[in-house]
């Protein structure tokens, strides 16, 4: 081995093939293990909690459900990086890039060791990563490091053995991805099609939306269901390994497990859920048929001791929230722990097997996914999100959107169709109006009512003449209450103003 200095090139490929490896192998053995002991999903994981607020809100104002897809692709390029840096601090020796990769190593470790939903076992996807790195580090480091005039077949060598790694890599990575889909999970759903008891579906009414005047349909598909968690990656869980414990300040503590819950009173409600982080004319909003058990009935069979104040939930990730019992305990709430949606089982992404569903509130404190311990207690216990600035309290404001024409259109001069959505869960929608350029109000017409906890879509037509226009929106709800044209931000409870569109008329 000379004492010379490794080539550039040829040390940053040292550095990106010796960190491929090691995430290739924390994904494989992640994949045998759990999704969530993957280094890279544990640091992913422990950067959704430790990033300071406005950044959050940030990404998901940006990039709205893709936030994570981003996150990831960010973490990719700081970690490709960091490589290239680790293999050209190694020119002369291989001890500093594997310094440098054995920090990786132990970052995973520390990620891994400090979420709240893994074992002290979960080490050995991170710590595997790190010995696969470090030795695939100094071995191709041995091969690289050649004399300028080494023989051909040297050169050889290290070529093929770093497109071994290359493909070594590229197989633990797709060979972890594959096992993490979850395929018994996947499997078990499938299968919780046919053991969910048939419920009567309430029939989605004519007229309940104008999607020919430009709204969305009434019921949105299960794949364009907004999604915002704190998951990296959805948690894989069978339905047959399932179990809720309902404990704490109560008279009988429930354990129950799936075929438990399918045993009692199923109810099928259509209910349109919001996500706080919602910015004025945002689209975090949407709307399923949930199927699911009253939580009322289980809050009132384990008898809700007195000075109680919450339902505190937990997911199997670790996340929690905080339901205040006063909400949950009204007769007519029809709060959920749901186990269908829309005609299906729960998706993975959206909870299976059982996830939380309280109409007229923000789903932080409300629609725990992955639900897998539920206890009654005081507002001494502070969930997730209040831990980091929120509000305890999140009723949904009554909010409206114009989604057509779309903002920057250019339309026709003369009559022109303004379509969008309301809501004002769980009060429900009495009158939307729209106008122009500050003008007199004009009463939109409203599509037909099928529940106060879902979106009610309207319209109106608008005399305009060409030129530029702004158009606005406004919702009066059933108790009087019409929606404040004060601008305020999503922290701490909600964004509040009028959605306003900017047109030209042509």
């Amino acid at each position: 081995m000379s004492s010379g200095l490794l080539p550039r090139p040829r040390a940053a490929a040292v550095g990106l093939l010796a960190t491929a490896a090691a995430l290739g192998t924390g994904q494989l053995v992640a994949g045998v293990l759990s999704a969530r002991t993957s280094p890279l999903v544990a640091v992913g994981n422990t950067v959704i909690d430790l990033v300071p607020e406005p950044v959050k809100e940030l990404a998901i104002g940006l990039f709205g459900t893709a936030d994570k897809v981003v996150l990831l692709a960010g973490m990719t390029l700081v970690i490709a990086v960091l490589a290239v840096v680790a293999g050209l601090l190694s020119r002369r020796s291989w001890w500093p890039g594997a310094v440098v990769i054995g920090a990786f190593g132990l970052l995973g470790v520390g990620a891994v060791l400090s979420r709240p939903d893994l074992g002290p076992d979960a080490v050995v996807a991170p710590l595997a990563s790190l010995v696969v790195g470090v030795v695939v580090f100094a071995w191709l480091h041995q091969l690289a490091f050649l004399e300028p005039a080494a023989v051909d077949g040297e050169r050889r060598r290290f070529l093929v053995t770093s497109a071994l790694v290359l493909l070594g890599a590229g197989a633990a990575g797709l060979g972890g991805g594959f096992l993490q889909r979850g395929g018994d999970a996947a499997l078990s759903r499938q299968a919780a099609a046919a053991r969910i008891p048939a419920v009567p579906i309430p029939p989605v009414p004519p007229g309940a939306d104008f999607t020919a005047s430009g709204t969305p349909t009434f019921l949105t598909a299960n794949r364009d269901f907004y999604r915002v968690d704190t998951a990296l990656v959805a948690p894989q869980l069978r339905a047959e390994d399932w179990r809720l414990r309902l404990h704490g300040m109560v008279g009988r503590e429930l354990v129950l497990g799936y075929d438990d819950l399918l045993r009692r009173r199923l109810e099928a409600r259509p209910i349109t859920l919001t996500c706080v982080s919602n910015e004025v004319g945002g689209d975090l909003i949407s709307t399923a048929t949930f199927v699911g058990v009253p939580v009322r009935d289980l809050l009132l069979e384990a008898g809700v001791r007195p000075g109680a104040q919450q339902l505190f939930t937990t997911s199997a990730d670790g996340y929690t929230a905080g339901t205040p019992l006063d909400v949950l305990l009204e007769p007519d709430r029809g709060a959920l722990l749901a186990v269908g949606m829309n005609g299906e089982p729960l998706p993975a992404e959206h909870g299976f097997p059982v996830r939380l569903v309280v109409p007229g509130l923000y789903g932080y404190v409300s629609a725990t996914k992955w639900l897998v311990d539920a206890e009654v207690t005081t507002f001494d216990r502070v969930p997730y999100w209040p831990r980091r600035g929120w509000a305890r309290q999140a009723p949904v404001k009554t909010q409206s959107r114009i989604d057509r024409p779309r903002p920057g259109a250019s339309v026709p001069a003369g009559r022109v169709v303004v379509a969008g959505i309301a809501w004002a869960q769980h009060t429900g929608v009495d009158r939307v109006e729209v106008r122009a350029d500050g003008g007199a109000w004009r009463t939109a017409e409203l599509a037909t009512d099928v529940s106060r906890d879902t979106w009610r879509m309207w319209r109106a037509v608008l005399d305009l003449r060409p030129g530029e226009h702004v158009l606005e929106c406004r919702a009066t709800d059933r108790a009087g209450q019409v929606q404040t044209a004060q601008r305020r931000p999503v922290l701490p409870d909600g964004a509040t103003g009028w959605h306003q569109v900017r047109i030209t008329c042509t």
